[in-house]
């Protein structure tokens, strides 16, 4: 699978082989001082392709299939996703001790209030330019066990 990343403003938005959005990539700027001049300063970093040792990644964790302002269903089927979630939850908890992730994030959706984003820091093996070649390159392994773990 081809991962693609977009630059939005100060993050990146990564997309699948169908270039649909399969999660984002918040990069690691350090200590930007000062403060007041942050937007600036990362506009510089990007345009300069300055170095950064990594960043966040925020990909969707469950979408429930239950929290819809319209739902109108049974015990049963309440049961199914529940038991459905909580598989994916286990896959996830087994993703996240094999990688090392113990630091990670969960939220609600802002896309979506029935599904829930988690998201992790990522650190890269070597200092990498702020250049989506070059970052793909380096998320390339974490979102291939990704997709191959069935998360993504």
């Amino acid at each position: 699978m081809l991962w693609k990343l977009d630059s939005d403003e100060d993050f990146f938005r990564i997309y699948d082989s169908k270039k649909l959005v399969a999660g984002y990539f918040d990069p690691d700027y350090g200590k930007i001082f000062p403060k007041e001049k942050s937007e600036e300063i990362i506009e510089s970093m990007l345009k300069n392709h300055d170095k950064i040792s990594g960043g966040v990644m925020m990909v969707p964790l469950v979408k429930f299939r239950l929290f819809d302002t319209d739902l109108d269903t049974s015990l049963t089927n309440v049961e199914e996703q529940v038991t459905r979630v909580n598989t994916h939850l286990q896959k996830w908890k087994k993703f996240m001790n094999d990688t090392n992730h113990d630091a990670h994030s969960v939220r609600i959706s802002h896309t979506d209030q029935d599904m829930l984003t988690i998201a992790f820091p990522i650190t890269f093996s070597t200092p990498t330019p702020l250049e989506k070649k070059a970052l793909e390159k380096e998320l390339f392994e974490i979102l291939e066990k990704l997709k191959n773990s069935e998360l993504l």
